[in-house]
């Protein structure tokens, strides 16, 4: 098992917000994390990497308790994290922020890896173009290749095409898919939409008031699960 969550509870202040999630992923796979907005989503992911304190419970990554461990010693360890917002910083270049993701793993480039640009050709056209002057979908695919330039074991990805084209969607859809399998990259996946996550996952968990409430194989992600837990 890559990654095993075994009853975290997680809160801000004096509110809980997570309540004995479990969760386990093993490598290879491609995870979406479903629910509705303000379920719990990114605070399960900001817990695993390290950003929420966690209450109760444990987190085992790669078989070590990294439950105290602190943010930077997850990115080494193998965890990157591509937050919702994408997060870039615009006013550095393109290949300014790829190097801000070079720094945050154990192993250190000299150069940028030609695979970043055979995963997003588009970068390489940009490579002195401030970060802040790319399209939501090409700031979006920079923010996917700087998670990559840590040289990660597992991804966790928040919302990764929300406010993006469709087009976009696709090429993003089929560059993770690529990841996945080139790379043997373990990906977990904060989505919206349901399409986007029966069409890229393998496994899915569904989250309501800071719990899964289900989870399993894509295949087995009905539509009266999808009404009762998704639907608006």
């Amino acid at each position: 098992m890559l990654l095993e969550l075994t009853d975290v509870t997680v809160s801000y202040g004096q509110t809980p917000v997570l309540f004995g999630v479990n969760m386990a992923i093993e490598q290879g796979d491609i995870a979406c994390l479903l629910g509705r907005n303000g379920v719990g989503k990114t605070t399960l992911l900001r817990s695993v990497i390290g950003l929420n304190k966690v209450m109760s419970g444990n987190i085992v990554f790669d078989a070590d308790n990294i439950t105290k461990v602190p943010t930077f010693k997850r990115a080494r360890y193998g965890i990157s994290y591509i937050p919702q917002g994408r997060e870039i910083i615009p006013y550095l270049s393109v290949l300014d922020n790829l190097k801000l993701g070079m720094s945050a793993g154990q192993k250190k480039y000299r150069k940028i890896p030609d695979e970043i640009f055979e995963f997003f050709p588009m970068l390489k056209q940009h490579l002195t173009r401030q970060g802040g002057l790319l399209s939501g979908g090409q700031q979006q695919q920079l923010a996917i290749a700087r998670g990559l330039m840590s040289n990660p074991k597992i991804m966790l990805l928040d919302e990764p095409t929300e406010g993006i084209q469709p087009s976009i969607v696709q090429e993003i859809e089929e560059t993770l898919k690529r990841i996945n399998r080139e790379k043997g990259i373990t990906l977990i996946v904060v989505e919206q939409k349901v399409d986007f996550a029966r069409q890229l996952a393998q496994k899915f968990f569904i989250m309501e008031k800071g719990a899964v409430v289900a989870n399993g194989a894509t295949a087995d992600l009905s539509d009266d699960l999808v009404h009762q837990y998704l639907a608006i």
